[in-house]
């Protein structure tokens, strides 16, 4: 079944969308002090869209999931949208044999910020992962399980990866929205609502007519971006102070 796609026919007074997490709750946290700084005397409604990854790589996976559990910052309304991450993840504990690759791509660092440190979890004890789901809290799973792939406003959308050119926000696929770099990336999308996205990492925000690209590579640079974003303007961005893991 297609995952769910949310749709608004209103813009709230104040909209902020954070960039790919990839396991970095420390810059998670400062991100949203700088966003309810910026946001102090709005009146009316505040959103914050995540735009997915917020697993893999980085060191805190399970810390950010429990973070996004928890209520948004005083005043805001939080949407979570899908990755192609946390796809990844529930594909390796629905079957982890068969998709096992995802250790590679971030998931042993995830598997061990749930302190999963065995031979298993770095993919050399094949007889111990069918047991690893059972090492995920329910409410992580359902969590991930009930995650959206697109968030679409008057004249913007907001996915993860992009959207195919020429098709409406229902009419795409839910792998375009999680995977999608080319045509989309070079595309023109004359005609189509600008779309707010990650996946694609780039050392500064990407800006174009046609799109705003928030990957900054946070598990490597220590630089997690956010913009404000209104209907009729062009964004305005937040960023961490950035340093190494």
């Amino acid at each position: 079944m297609p995952r769910p796609r949310l749709y608004f026919d209103r813009w709230p007074a104040a909209l902020y969308a954070i960039g790919d997490v990839h396991g970095c709750l420390p810059q998670l946290l400062e991100i949203e002090r700088q966003i309810e700084a910026d946001a102090t005397g709005v009146e009316g409604e505040k959103w914050i869209v995540m735009l997915g990854d917020y697993v893999d790589r980085g060191p805190q996976s399970a810390q950010v999931l429990d973070h996004l559990l928890q209520p948004a910052p005083p005043g805001f309304e939080r949407f979570c949208l899908m990755g192609n991450h946390e796809q990844m993840m529930l594909d390796f504990l629905d079957d982890p044999l068969t998709n096992a690759y995802w250790l590679e791509q971030g998931g042993l660092e995830t598997l061990q910020s749930y302190g999963r440190h065995s031979k298993a979890a770095s993919g050399r004890g094949e007889s111990g992962l069918p047991g690893v789901r059972q090492q995920i809290p329910a409410d992580h799973l359902r969590f991930l399980d009930e995650l959206a792939v697109g968030l679409s406003l008057p004249g913007w959308i907001f996915v993860h990866a992009g959207i195919r050119p020429g098709r409406t926000l229902a009419e795409q696929t839910d792998e375009d929205l999680l995977w999608i770099r080319e045509p989309f990336l070079s595309g023109r999308l004359v005609g189509a609502p600008r779309v707010v996205h990650g996946h694609t990492p780039s050392p500064e925000p990407v800006v174009t007519p046609y799109r705003v690209c928030l990957d900054t590579q946070c598990f490597r640079t220590g630089r997690l971006t956010a913009a404000r974003l209104t209907q009729n303007g062009e964004p305005s961005f937040l960023t961490t102070t950035g340093g190494r893991y």
